[in-house]
């Protein structure tokens, strides 16, 4: 993982269950899911760069407010993936020039958004 001042590393996400929160996103994004050495559920995104865990007690974030993007190949296939794992749709695909986005919601309720490379279209 690089170091770099500034870098964003560590995504603390609200969860009501985290085992299913962690299935979901392992499933729709292909997170390696680990046990911390507290006993906690952690993941690692696909390309080692962003880590973070589910965590209990907090409210999830059912409105955008501070709003994380994943990037993906395909948005129109992920939204598929997303209702398939048990999310749904808060934002549909939008598609233009600049950009290629969509929000869901996931297990817990959390809003989270989807980007895709224009050049990626598919």
């Amino acid at each position: 993982m690089a170091s770099a001042n500034g870098k964003i590393c560590y995504i603390e996400i609200p969860a009501t269950d985290i085992q299913r929160s962690a299935e979901f996103y392992k499933k729709v994004f292909g997170w390696q899911l680990r046990e911390r050495g507290d006993g906690a559920t952690a993941f690692d995104d696909t390309i080692g760069e962003v880590s973070g865990t589910w965590v209990l007690g907090r409210p999830p974030a059912t409105e955008p407010g501070l709003l994380i993007y994943i990037m993906v190949d395909s948005v129109a296939k992920t939204v598929d993936s997303v209702i398939a794992s048990g999310g749904e749709i808060a934002q549909p695909l939008c598609a233009d020039a600049r950009e290629i986005i969509a929000r869901f919601r996931d297990p817990a309720g959390n809003v989270i958004g989807l980007y895709q490379e224009p050049s990626q279209a598919t």
